[in-house]
């Protein structure tokens, strides 16, 4: 009645277009109220869980299976449930990048060319008759897979240093100031309250950033990456320190966007950045080697992505996505600061508050994909 109300006090022009706009959403509404299958349709286990998770609960008779246990699934869902298990679920990781194994489209609807396995085949045909669409195996871009010009570089020791020198230049300088803090976390400190303790490393090298002749202080501004990183345990005697700037700090901030032209991904400096940042230990080496010529260059320290921030902020399953957003400051990533030095001895920072810290809680946010892909 509100709405026919509304439409004898307009016009003419505007009566269509609420009528139009009532239209569009009465048939989303019935998009997304309509429910075709429900977790109890899948025979394989993992894909069952991934739907019972970010199903709808009601006790409406699956259409399907006739069930009224399962959580149901409208086709907004089965189109996330898809992408969610066979395309994140597929990603293989490389040294530098990663790629989903299978895609699929309405072009290979009866045409599936990919043997899941006797179980989650059966699911794969009533998921292809629900949406008319089919699998097929994928070949990526090779910028996905680390096949990038500024990337190789950094990797080769010849060109190495005409890429550092784009990075310093082209990347955004932070400055932390002395009402700023961050945090740092021990793992079974001798002396827990004495301030030396949250100094850098005196033996420094197995770090990201540090060498042996090369001391970094890690840390976060946020504390669970703070924990990550640190690789804790339940049987770790854990403390945390807050730590603030006496002045004023210079540092390259690798975590915003790069001022750089290219014309396409395989010249993307930002992305060689990021995968860098995603990658092993192997990646050290660069790593390292950036590290000294930014205090070379008169920095105090340098503000990078970490290497958890995917799974911190649940976005690990779209790698592809997730290289090209971190080169154009995407609040997906998490930042780590490093500073250079011995920065407590030498009074740069001050240690504010030490406490000890507990783990009362762990926990995992998980999703499934296929174990055989043929």
């Amino acid at each position: 009645m509100e709405f026919i109300s509304s439409l004898l006090k307009v016009g003419r022009f505007q009566k269509l277009q609420m009528i139009t706009e009532y239209f569009i959403q009465f048939m989303n509404r019935r998009k997304i109220n309509n429910n075709l299958l429900c977790s109890e349709c899948f025979k394989d286990e993992g894909l069952k869980l991934d739907s019972f998770q970010i199903g709808i609960l009601n006790n409406q008779k699956c259409p399907n299976c006739k069930s009224i246990n399962g959580k149901k699934l409208n086709e907004n869902l089965i189109e996330k449930l898809i992408y969610r298990f066979f395309i994140s679920g597929t990603v293989h990781k490389v040294e530098y990048g990663a790629a989903p194994l299978i895609k699929y489209n309405s072009y290979h609807y009866k045409k599936t060319e990919v043997d899941f396995g006797e179980l989650l085949n059966q699911d794969v045909k009533l998921l292809e008759q629900i949406l008319k669409i089919g699998f097929f195996h994928y070949g990526p871009r090779l910028w996905t897979l680390g096949h990038i010009e500024p990337l190789e570089d950094l990797r080769s020791l010849t060109n190495r240093n005409k890429i550092v020198e784009r990075i310093i230049a082209g990347y955004t300088i932070k400055f932390l100031g002395v009402q700023e803090s961050f945090y740092r976390i021990r793992k079974n400190p001798d002396f827990p309250i004495n301030c030396d303790q949250y100094d850098s490393n005196p033996n420094p090298g197995s770090g990201r950033l540090d060498s042996e002749d090369f001391p970094v202080l890690y840390g976060s501004q946020d504390l669970e990456v703070c924990i990550h990183e640190c690789r804790v345990t339940v049987s770790d005697e854990l403390y945390i320190a807050k730590l603030k700037p006496t002045s004023r700090l210079k540092l390259l901030d690798l975590t915003k966007e790069v001022n750089e032209k290219f014309n396409t991904e395989f010249e993307s400096l930002g992305i060689a950045v990021s995968m860098i940042h995603s990658a092993g230990s192997y990646s050290y080496e660069i790593t390292k080697s950036i590290a000294k010529s930014v205090k070379k260059s008169g920095f105090d320290g340098i503000i990078y992505p970490s290497f958890f921030s995917s799974v911190r902020t649940g976005s690990s399953g779209d790698f592809v996505s997730k290289f090209k957003e971190s080169s154009e400051n995407i609040s997906y990533i998490i930042p780590n600061i490093a500073l250079f030095g011995f920065p407590v001895k030498e009074e740069k920072i001050i240690v504010q508050n030490i406490n000890k810290l507990i783990l009362d809680k762990v926990e995992y946010t998980i999703s499934f994909g296929p174990a055989k892909i043929a």
